[in-house]
């Protein structure tokens, strides 16, 4: 039974409270288009999520075989968290996994429960981590918090889903400021629920809702006088940190309890009984289980991990000498994120499409089969991949853009270069400013060793020769080519290429 500690936590700690969350799917028709959309995916609802997961890859470890599946062999109805803390504006590569992961949860018919740290990231998530994260400040935190659950409102409302069930970014969340579950009159296990017994709805909250009101003195009366000091030292990212000359602070070291009380807290209160996350995160989804267990005294909790993103070299995936590969746009262009994907190596190439698009095992095995043949032309299985992650995280107008400007930029294109594409790219490439009359009449191959292109004017030379330089996907004949009105795209910039990969965008003052 549960002790009087336990009824006072119910009070005090589990408190129901406003989230963000789409608005009731029921209070729509189910039009003819949703029912098709509906039957496209029945066949995905029959089985298992976790099933379908590990035969993409996308499972290192789960806290119960019987994770998705009830004794009689049919599917539970499902809803699963994954935690994205607000350490940037924007999520970055490392994240997309567990925003696949939720997808594949709402496409097997669950419901899938994006939650963003607004409390935790205040804190900091020791794990993977051999230092301690720099602090941000208050404003910091909320101004990343809001882009986020602006960036995965887009992503996730993208899902291929029942029309009755898209949302648009702004749409997709409800301002803490307007209606609460309350004023619509539902209930939190109603709203959470899954919808039409096909595709799932997805639901995004923010824990700084609840710890706001949570003082240390009851956090550590109620949930603190639960937790076994052994076995969180015992945690490997605890292990090493412990053992690091950095060490650790308690504050790192409370971390885990923090997470585990998310998932104490939308457990009791939202029937939320998965929590999702990267390998790395085992110590943290295992130390909910564990408060659950003890603090509610029941079971049916779980957890589950899925590997993180590596090359095969044993590198991560999404680093770059630039830094990280970021998903919002306004921190990397599509152009730029698609390029990466297209850049993506033969050995590797297979392995992510499996693990970070929705494209059935059947085509990916097909595609494999394809690179085998002779004839292959080379990029093609990694040109299938850029574009389905590219309209996966910025939608058929972001890969319409990247696909725009990747045949535009290819030197020799045919396609009629406009200022608006130069610019496109023009963060993701060097980039100069020069004043007209010093543009104007001047020689080339003084232009592409002042912008800095080129090293030398010797090299200039041999590389016209070589058929190498272009200005405006135009290749250069003559080393006497002079800068005139005409090549300058709509009065406002130039385009200069030294092979394929090395570009210049020139702006004109």
């Amino acid at each position: 039974m549960a002790s009087a500690a336990m009824a006072a936590s119910s009070r005090t700690f589990l408190r129901p409270h406003r989230l963000l969350h789409l608005p009731d799917p029921r209070r729509r028709r189910f039009s003819a288009t949703a029912a098709d959309s509906a039957n496209a995916v029945a066949t995905t609802v029959r089985r298992s999520v976790v099933d379908v997961l590990r035969e993409r890859g996308l499972v290192e470890a789960t806290t119960s075989e019987s994770l998705g599946s009830s004794a009689a062999g049919e599917q539970q109805q499902l809803k699963a968290y994954c935690g994205f803390d607000p350490t940037a504006e924007s999520l970055h590569l490392g994240n997309l996994i567990g925003l696949v992961a939720l997808s594949w949860f709402r496409r097997c018919g669950h419901t899938a429960v994006a939650l963003v740290g607004g409390a935790t990231g205040r804190v900091g998530d020791p794990s993977g981590k051999s230092a301690e994260r720099p602090e941000l400040d208050l404003a910091a935190v909320i101004a990343n918090s809001d882009a986020i659950k602006s960036l995965i409102a887009q992503i996730l409302g993208r899902a291929s889903e029942p029309s009755h069930h898209a949302q648009s970014g702004k749409n997709a969340i409800l301002d803490k400021n307007e209606h609460s579950l309350s004023s619509l009159g539902l209930g939190l296990s109603d709203n959470l629920g899954n919808v039409g017994g096909n595709m799932g709805s997805f639901v995004i909250l923010d824990n700084y809702d609840w710890w706001k009101d949570i003082t240390l003195l009851d956090f550590l009366k109620e949930v603190g006088k639960f937790a076994r000091v052994g076995t969180m030292i015992a945690k490997e990212s605890v292990k090493k940190r412990l053992n690091s000359e950095e060490g650790m602070s308690y504050t790192e070291f409370t971390y885990q309890l923090l997470q585990g009380y998310d998932f104490l807290y939308m457990f009791k209160n939202m029937g939320v009984s998965v929590q999702i996350g990267g390998s790395d995160q085992w110590g943290n989804i295992t130390a909910g289980t564990d408060l659950i267990r003890r603090i509610l005294q029941v079971e049916g909790a779980h957890g589950l991990t899925f590997p993180l993103l590596l090359k095969s070299d044993g590198t991560k995936f999404g680093k770059t000498e630039d830094g990280a590969i970021w998903l919002s746009s306004k921190m990397l262009s599509p152009y730029k994120f698609y390029q990466y994907f297209y850049s993506v190596p033969d050995v590797d190439v297979v392995r992510f499409m499996k693990i970070l698009t929705f494209v059935s095992l059947d085509e990916i095995q097909e595609l494999e089969e394809l690179m085998k043949k002779p004839g292959y032309v080379p990029n093609t299985v990694q040109r299938r991949l850029a574009e389905e992650v590219t309209r996966f995280v910025h939608g058929k107008e972001g890969l319409e853009e990247a696909l725009k400007a990747t045949e535009a930029l290819r030197p020799g294109a045919q396609t009629e270069l406009d200022s608006q594409t130069i610019e496109g790219i023009a963060d993701d490439v060097p980039s100069c400013s020069l004043p007209y009359d010093q543009v104007l009449k001047s020689p080339l191959v003084d232009l592409a060793t002042s912008t800095g292109l080129i090293a030398s004017k010797s090299a200039v030379r041999r590389l016209i020769k070589q058929g190498g330089l272009y200005l405006n996907n135009v290749k250069i004949d003559s080393e006497d080519k002079l800068i005139e009105e005409r090549d300058i795209v709509d009065g406002k910039v130039l385009l200069l290429s030294a092979g394929k990969k090395n570009k210049m965008v020139v702006r004109i003052s």
